[in-house]
């Protein structure tokens, strides 16, 4: 997938990119009177959100190696990996999404457009499980007995490049409906809040220049599309304060 990296990594820089322009352009000035909610410089930080686990030891070895080739690391700054992608996969895992809570998951069950999202019958977590262990097992079989994430970057590029044309099917599972799931949720953890155990030191967030959670865009309403130079604060603050 090598010939695919520049375009996935403008995709990556377009993501933000647009969702932070939605928050400039929709804000809306309003005059606080009272007693502020907030003091500069200051964080309320908001409660820890847990660090569970689901994956086993090799499962986790699969995703990382996956999610390390599709936001690589490159000349154009660090990847997945030192972002913490793997850890934010884990942990949504083992959560509500990963059990599919919140969603409808009774059948019938059939393929659906590019539009009507997630259709498979296995909830995330589920989906992830059955198919690591089906693509571990085609590697096996075709590259000498080793797993996914002991192959070489080009092997392992070949079969994701495979995957995402359609060309490759894996037992019991949608190969392709996979590894879009993995994407979304790579860029997901390359750029949520690192509250949530990625976007690790505001990787992401500082690829694009996007200033994060701050309280007041209003500054900057009229920026003209320029690039915005701020420090990224997510919702814990940022090392520089001091939250009380």
């Amino acid at each position: 997938m090598p010939h695919n990296q520049a375009t996935r990594r403008r995709f990556l820089t377009s993501c933000l990119l647009g969702t932070s322009g939605l928050f400039l352009s929709s804000a809306v000035a309003r005059t606080i009177t009272g007693e502020m909610p907030w003091s500069p410089g200051r964080a309320e930080v908001p409660p820890a959100y847990p660090e569970l686990r689901f994956f086993t030891e090799s499962e986790r070895r699969c995703v990382d190696a996956i999610t390390a080739r599709l936001i690589p690391t490159d000349e154009s700054g660090p990847g997945a990996r030192e972002a913490g992608v793997m850890d934010f996969i884990d942990s949504q895992m083992a959560g509500f999404y990963g059990r599919a809570e919140r969603w409808y998951m009774q059948g019938p069950f059939h393929e659906g457009t590019d539009q009507q999202g997630y259709q498979s019958e296995f909830p995330p977590a589920e989906l992830y499980r059955q198919a690591i262990k089906s693509l571990d097992a085609h590697c096996r079989g075709v590259h000498d007995d080793r797993v996914f994430a002991d192959l070489s970057e080009p092997d392992q590029d070949e079969i994701l490049q495979r995957m995402e044309d359609g060309k490759l099917e894996l037992d019991g599972v949608s190969a392709k409906g996979f590894l879009e799931l993995v994407m979304d949720n790579a860029v997901e953890g390359f750029f949520c809040d690192p509250l949530y155990g990625g976007n690790r030191d505001m990787i992401g967030w500082k690829l694009v220049g996007f200033p994060g959670a701050r309280y007041d865009y209003r500054d900057f309403l009229d920026h003209n599309g320029e690039r915005i130079n701020l420090e990224p604060v997510g919702l814990k603050g940022r090392p520089a304060w001091n939250p009380a």
